[in-house]
């Protein structure tokens, strides 16, 4: 059986598993905001077939101006990318034939692109709560030349604390280590000024990675960005093809950003499910990770070797989560589920009401 790599292929799980669903199929894969792209959207996109037509402003003129408007940052520390994995690669370039950290279980795509450089990869584990082992961090930044973090961590949805990050950038400056952070969900955190980004203007070191694709729920259009100094953008653009973002997303970008309300209305949904979904969880019997964003760890406490066998149960009940057999460290022992709708996050915990009632 073989599972594909990432989410949001739900007929691939379907057909792997030869399970038949019948009837609507509820995604939990994919971690895109379910509140679905903001409305003015599907109005505004026909506008901008003439963007087909023509080669992009090879500047991304109005692009960068709103970016820069939106994060209070110099446009010289900003670099537009071709979604969120072009920014992962391209940052992992700059390190070619050196040597990267990895704390894992996290994104998948780190390792990929170190591979693909052939930048030698050192592995450490978070702990069994899901922590960082930071002694261990420190003693191996020395070894290392970049280290990659995820904030909020995919796929247990923890959060790295800004001094937690600070720390390791004293640390990465005495050793002459990049601090590569992936704020690919940092849009979803419910604090206000979570970023690291108050960071840079003390870290020549620091490397932030970001994703427009997840909150604004437009995964097709690849949307991305860097921040860092001015040395390493310009270093990250001397890398990146011409024309790597498209025109119709890079004309989209200005509106898209000074959408603060969508933002807003996706915070009060997902504060809100949060809430609810470790109350359910917890009360039926489930561990599930304490995150801080739009998806969270689950597993079985009182059937913990059924992972494998839960799966199936809910994809034969129209349910698709995310299988963990890619992420190192997890190994399948644990499934990642998405934040989704109201509707459909109470439609998950009637069917987990019916796994349990199915073991009892």
């Amino acid at each position: 059986m073989v599972l594909p790599a990432h989410g949001g292929q739900p007929d691939r799980i379907i057909t792997s598993l030869g399970v038949e669903a019948k009837g609507h199929v509820y995604d939990f894969s994919a971690n895109i905001n379910p509140v679905g792209p903001p409305a003015w959207l599907s109005e505004e996109l026909p506008r901008l077939m003439n963007e087909a037509e023509h080669y992009p402003d090879p500047q991304y003129t109005a692009a960068y101006d709103a970016l820069s408007e939106r994060e209070m940052v110099a446009q010289k520390q900003l670099l537009l990318t071709n979604g969120g994995a072009e920014a992962i690669f391209l940052t992992a370039q700059l390190f070619q034939g050196k040597k990267a950290l990895i704390i894992d279980p996290t994104f998948s795509e780190y390792e990929r692109a170190c591979r693909a450089f052939g930048i030698d990869v050192t592995h450490l584990r978070l702990d069994q709560d899901f922590q960082f082992p930071f002694e261990e961090m420190a003693q191996a930044l020395s070894d290392v030349d970049v280290v990659f973090l995820c904030r909020p961590n995919n796929p247990t949805g923890t959060l790295l604390s800004i001094t937690d990050v600070e720390y390791l950038l004293k640390i990465g400056m005495a050793t002459g280590t990049a601090v590569v952070v992936d704020e690919a969900f940092v849009h979803f955190l419910l604090m206000e000024d979570s970023s690291v980004k108050r960071l840079l203007d003390f870290y020549s070191n620091l490397i932030i990675l970001r994703s427009l694709t997840k909150i604004y729920a437009i995964p097709g259009l690849r949307a991305g960005y860097v921040i860092a100094s001015e040395n390493l953008i310009a270093k990250l653009q001397e890398k990146q093809p011409p024309w790597s973002v498209n025109g119709i997303t890079a004309a989209l970008l200005p509106a898209l950003l000074s959408d603060k309300a969508y933002v807003i209305e996706t915070k009060r949904w997902l504060g809100g499910e949060q809430k609810k979904l470790a109350k359910e969880l917890s009360a039926l019997g489930f561990f599930h990770t304490l995150s801080c964003t739009n998806f969270y760890l689950l597993k079985d406490e009182e059937r913990p070797e059924d992972t494998d066998e839960l799966f199936r149960f809910l994809v034969a009940n129209n349910i698709i989560p995310r299988h963990t057999d890619n992420f190192t460290g997890l190994d399948g022992r644990f499934l990642r589920f998405a934040v989704r709708t109201m509707q459909e996050n109470d439609y998950l915990l009637h069917v987990l009401k019916k796994w349990r009632e199915k073991a009892c």
